[in-house]
């Protein structure tokens, strides 16, 4: 006959009345660069093209998918085999943000070089002067558009700021020389939006030029970059700002005529670029400038405050994830001026959030900030933009 030790009996029921028994410890909370490399393997698990660098657009594939972004009226090729340049280029953004929170950080650096860049050239486009194209030159030649080109230069600018290996910086040099030649003096300046259909000129190629011409001012010291910044934001700003909100309309074209639709990508990057420029001179009405467009947008962009997985913020409202991001990038730039945390905070709880509640089983995220419409076709530029988000957000 066994004898039971009462205390230890005690002790054990005092176990399981607690829950203690079951308790185990939490595992290490996820930065937020650790969150964005999964993220950025979710989409080379899942978009990747066998025996190439380049990637699908969507997943799951869809042979009948038709870019609605290209700007005619024409419908795109269906069951394109690759992501068009803007997709593909958003994997870029997300890897450089990424190696600046690491510039030591070897493997991610050749990752960038063989997997990323490889991919790129393949829609390098030799028309004069050299850009890059929006489909892959093996296919029948696609339009080439300034906007695309921006985001590359600046990415190749930042790479070099980063690294300081020149390769970046000739690259990116190179990329403003294309883009600059989509300037004239029709509407007294600015750069079109596409070399093939010269009929606007936009906040999308014009706010990141402003910040591209910056970052090649950062990295050369060529006052011509610095004097085009200068004047290019003056007229973007003349043209393009509504003055009652000081948020930005979408384009004017050449009859004059103003698009008004507001996104977050063109308010953030006039945001950006205004910060940019107080801090080369520290002009006042630079900084003004920005802290009066953080405060619009971050009223016009987020819902008021609610409460949502037991926190109250301000939900991101639904856009292109990625014009989200790219808005990010002016917050970001902001803070690290005045070092206010309001904007941001707002930001990281809307990625906390998404990261625990909008993603599918495959570590994909939903377009619906609400998660109210959970849409099973996952566009690769909304993927990225949720890894540059979290690269960037050292807060």
């Amino acid at each position: 006959m066994r004898i039971i030790n009462l205390t230890n009996l005690f002790f054990f029921l005092f176990i399981l009345d607690t829950g203690f028994a079951s308790a185990q410890p939490k595992p290490a909370k996820l930065s937020p660069q650790q969150r964005a490399q999964i993220i950025l393997d979710s989409i080379y698990t899942h978009y990747a093209v066998n025996g190439s660098f380049l990637l699908r657009e969507n997943y799951p594939f869809d042979a009948g998918y038709q870019a609605s972004y290209l700007g005619d009226n024409k419908p795109a090729p269906k069951g394109n085999a690759y992501s068009y340049l803007w997709p593909f280029s958003g994997t870029l953004s997300a890897q450089v943000a990424l190696l600046e929170s690491q510039p030591k950080n070897k493997a991610k650096r050749k990752e960038i070089d063989m997997k990323v860049l490889t991919g790129l050239e393949e829609y390098i486009d030799q028309r004069a002067p050299v850009g890059y194209a929006s489909y892959v030159r093996t296919a029948r030649q696609s339009d080439r558009f300034y906007d695309d080109n921006v985001w590359l230069g600046i990415d190749f600018a930042d790479l070099y700021l980063a690294t300081k290996d020149k390769k970046y910086l000739a690259k990116s040099e190179e990329i403003w020389r294309f883009v600059a030649s989509g300037m004239d003096d029709k509407l007294g300046g600015g750069i079109y939006w596409c070399e093939q259909k010269k009929e606007s000129k936009n906040t999308c190629s014009n706010a990141p030029g402003v910040v591209f011409l910056m970052k090649l001012y950062q990295a050369t010291k060529k006052k011509t970059y610095l004097d085009q910044a200068v004047s290019l934001y003056a007229w973007t700003k003349k043209n393009l700002q509504d003055p009652t909100d000081h948020l930005y309309f979408d384009h004017v074209t050449l009859s004059g005529k103003i698009g008004r639709a507001k996104f977050p990508y063109n308010s953030g990057q006039m945001l950006q670029a205004a910060v940019l420029l107080y801090e080369v001179g520290k002009e006042k009405r630079y900084l003004e400038d920005a802290q009066a467009i953080a405060k619009s947008a971050h009223g016009y962009f987020f819902h008021d405050e609610e409460e949502r997985a037991g926190k109250r913020f301000r939900l991101l409202k639904n856009s292109d994830i990625w014009f989200i991001a790219v808005m990010m990038r002016g917050f970001v730039e902001l803070y690290q001026v005045d070092r206010d945390p309001v904007y941001l905070q707002s930001f990281k709880d809307n990625l906390d959030y998404a990261w625990e509640n909008l993603k599918d089983e495959n570590g994909l995220f939903y377009k619906d900030w609400k998660g109210e419409r959970k849409n099973n076709k996952k566009w690769l530029l909304d993927q990225a933009a949720m890894a540059e988000m979290n690269a960037r957000l050292k807060f």
